[in-house]
């Protein structure tokens, strides 16, 4: 490769770098989950299907990962430990950003 073409493809490398780093960054949101109500929460996208994390000061980190399209499973981490969260999350009809999990009767919300 080229001189010049080496310091082209560094610069595309570069500017991708920077992309994602922006775009994993969190975001302030608002949650909501069935056992703690509404707070003040950071959101952060995972990936590209619709992935996310919310976490907050005194709450438990939650994290969805999406199975196929509509469909999560969930851990929480409550200090150094992840545990698994019951059951299948199935997105609201409702409000999209919300999921229900029908086989425990509980919500996560992030807005």
């Amino acid at each position: 490769m080229t001189l010049g073409k080496t310091g082209v493809a560094c610069g595309l490398c570069m500017t991708a770098l920077v992309s994602f780093s922006i775009a994993a960054e969190a975001k302030p949101a608002r949650c909501f989950t069935t056992d703690d109500g509404y707070y003040p929460c950071n959101y952060k996208a995972l990936d590209g299907e619709g992935s996310f994390r919310v976490s907050a000061p005194g709450y438990p980190t939650i994290t969805l990962e999406i199975d196929q399209p509509g469909f999560a499973f969930g851990y929480a981490r409550f200090g150094s430990r992840n545990r698994s969260l019951p059951g299948q999350f199935v997105r609201s009809r409702d409000d999209g950003a919300c999921w229900n999990n029908p086989q425990t009767n509980t919500k996560l919300c992030a807005w």
